[in-house]
């Protein structure tokens, strides 16, 4: 089961929300709260796996009350404001809802932050992050494929879904978020450099100011808050900038 809280200034929202989580047979609702400041003090002492908030609320915006937090859990944000999902991505949330929304949408993005969880136990149960495991099974058109670590050139995020880009062969398509893929590949061999993009790290061709080619000639972009780990990478392994320490 599945510990969440939800948040919303509107009682009707509220109250529809908690129903749709009642309903829901892997989530177990923990408390609700009309206030981003009440659910904060209340997760200070009471941990939980999912936040569904509201964006737009009088007291705290609950985009900044996620961005405040250390360590948040999985987050989905439900907004009457469209505008809100691209800045919502910038700080991982699973999905966004859109309002009004129904139960079948509430369904699919709950169904996503279920899928994460599963990935990201068995991903800690195989020692997926120290072990020398060299592929991972992702689910596409109703069956398992075997990914190779070594032949992914780039990941690409498209809504809900990611497309994986191989060096050669065609991309293959699963429903996963970015941010789950990310963890279940080897930081050694892998990083992400845009909320949409994760690359491998052998295939980097070229660097320029604020994009990357890959060797295939694909060109990304490098979005502000991935720039200075992937400089980093690059300075590791500049052998002008060892030659100047030396």
């Amino acid at each position: 089961m599945i510990t969440c809280i939800a948040i919303d200034d509107e009682p009707l929202a509220l109250k529809q929300l908690s129903g749709y989580i009642k309903k829901t047979s892997f989530l177990t609702l923990s408390q609700v709260f009309s206030s981003a400041k009440d659910a904060d003090n209340y997760l200070r002492n009471n941990p939980v796996s999912l936040i569904i908030t509201d964006i737009n609320m009088p007291d705290v915006n609950g985009m900044e009350f996620i961005k405040k937090m250390q360590d948040p859990p999985l987050v989905i944000f439900s907004t009457a404001y469209e505008e809100y999902a691209l800045e919502g991505f910038k700080v991982d949330a699973i999905d966004y809802l859109l309002k009004p929304y129904g139960y079948n949408d509430f369904l699919k993005a709950a169904t996503k932050a279920r899928q994460y969880i599963e990935w990201r136990e068995a991903a800690v149960q195989a020692g997926n992050n120290s072990s020398d495991d060299d592929f991972i099974f992702v689910r596409a058109d109703n069956q398992s494929v075997k990914v190779m670590f070594d032949s992914i050139l780039y990941v690409e995020a498209m809504s809900e879904y990611i497309k994986i880009h191989f060096k050669e062969g065609k991309p293959v398509m699963t429903f996963m978020s970015v941010k789950l893929m990310s963890e279940s590949l080897p930081a050694k061999n892998f990083m992400r450099i845009h909320r949409s993009y994760i690359i491998a790290l052998d295939s980097i061709a070229m660097v320029r100011r604020g994009e990357v080619e890959l060797t295939d000639g694909t060109v990304l972009p490098i979005s502000a808050s991935y720039k200075d780990d992937l400089q980093k990478f690059i300075d590791e392994k500049s052998v002008s900038r060892k030659n100047t320490k030396e």
